[in-house]
């Protein structure tokens, strides 16, 4: 197929053609269809090429297009056709052989240039598709986030339901026709942003302020287990060692807990697990021992939280932390450094009989380790590599995050 017969998708910016290379606004001129979303052939006024405004569907594009054999087709897109998903949509429909994509400076990039922090690792959402509302729990836990705003839920809008959230930690920036002669840079606290009103071309960045830790929601119809991990206090930078709801869940399973069990949770650092396990074994008691002083005092601050009054936080390194405690009819070891087995063998001894034991750990060699511990006791064990990946909305598209991989030994002590 000529390259004259190609369907180009060109990106354009604020600055209209004057901030095309030469080839792109000569492919722009030349078109004789014109296809592009209303604000984007807005940058195109003069041009004599029959239009197609596109509205929320791209069926009527793909129907066009290919009702034009021949004809020089020009797709315009603000910012980078590929970054907001219109080239990789049509080129999936039509094939990739029939486009040329021309891009430009997303509004997105040039919202993180102007405000000078990476973008690589924020969550990215545009509030078009998906309410803020949908989002807030995967800001609450964000580092950064940039946002394309809309004219129905504007910059002030998102402020008010942060705030509403208890999040108030974010620098924020709203970035206003960027790329244009009036393009503007507001910085300010989220609840100064509640009193501006800002250009409907915006995107609004959110950096989190340093040293700051999470507020977690209330959590309004909590579970009996497997709770969000965002309802709990974490300590930062150690966030992410929290046992994730997915291991969480089908580790209290496997503990098997009755109403009055006594429970031992070992390395219990915020004390998720532990919590969890004192609202299942209501009449009995939950010993969460943690030698760090700051998870200790999280695990005191999630306990209030929660409401739950039979747990025990013990601050102390074990083995020796648990020397004066009852016999566990169930136990739970999590972490990550060598001395698990260790632990897991003396907590073992001290199990009652019939009483179960599982254990968490991120490493191969931790597992194959305390296999060999607990298979030298009883030949019962049971093990899993547990593997998750977490949906969530990046843009318009579906993103998978994996989880890191968790292995876990269960026993039951005859």
């Amino acid at each position: 197929m000529a390259d004259v017969e190609k369907i180009h998708i060109v990106g354009i910016g604020d600055d209209g053609l004057d901030g095309l290379t030469t080839a792109a606004r000569q492919l722009v001129e030349r078109a004789e269809l014109l296809i592009g979303e209303q604000h984007a052939l807005a940058h195109v006024p003069n041009l004599a090429a029959e239009r197609l405004v596109m509205g929320p569907s791209l069926d009527e594009a793909v129907r066009r297009i290919e009702a034009s054999p021949g004809k020089r087709i020009v797709v315009l897109v603000v910012g980078d056709p590929l970054f907001y998903g219109v080239a990789r949509y049509l080129c999936d429909r039509l094939g990739k052989d029939r486009f040329v994509v021309v891009p430009h400076v997303s509004a997105m990039q040039l919202a993180f240039a102007r405000v000078k922090e990476s973008w690589e690792e924020a969550l990215l959402t545009n509030l078009g598709s998906h309410g803020v509302e949908s989002v807030v729990e995967q800001i609450r836990s964000a580092q950064k986030v940039g946002l394309f705003t809309t004219e129905a839920c504007p910059p002030a809008a998102v402020a008010q339901t942060l705030l509403h959230h208890g999040i108030d930690y974010f620098t924020a920036y709203v970035c206003e026709n960027l790329g244009s002669p009036d393009e503007r840079v507001t910085q300010g606290e989220l609840s100064e942003i509640l009193a501006h009103e800002f250009a409907p071309m915006n995107v609004m960045i959110l950096v989190r302020k340093p040293h700051v830790p999470d507020r977690p929601s209330e959590a309004i119809g909590r579970r009996l287990f497997g709770n969000p991990d965002e309802v709990f206090l974490q300590s930062r930078p150690k966030r992410g060692l929290l046992t994730p709801a997915e291991i969480r869940s089908i580790a209290l399973a496997e503990l098997d807990l009755g109403p009055a069990s006594v429970v031992w949770d070992i390395g219990a650092g915020s004390g998720s697990v532990a919590i969890e396990a004192a609202q299942i074994a209501r009449e009995g008691t939950v010993y969460a021992i943690e030698m760090d002083p700051e998870d200790h005092q999280l695990i005191v601050e999630n306990a209030r939280r929660f409401a739950v009054t039979n747990l025990v936080p013990v601050l102390g390194r074990a083995p020796e932390a648990w020397e004066g405690l009852p016999v566990p009819d169930a136990v739970f070891v999590g972490g990550s450094g060598r001395g698990i087995c260790r632990l897991v063998d003396a907590a073992y001894q001290r199990l009652r009989a019939g009483g179960r034991l599982v254990a968490t750990m991120g490493s191969i060699d931790n597992l194959a380790e305390t296999h060999r511990v607990l298979h030298g006791h009883t030949v019962q064990v049971k093990v899993w590599m547990l593997h998750f990946a977490r949906g969530n909305y990046q843009l318009e598209r579906i993103r998978f995050e994996s989880l890191n991989p968790t292995f876990m030994v269960s026993v039951v002590k005859p």
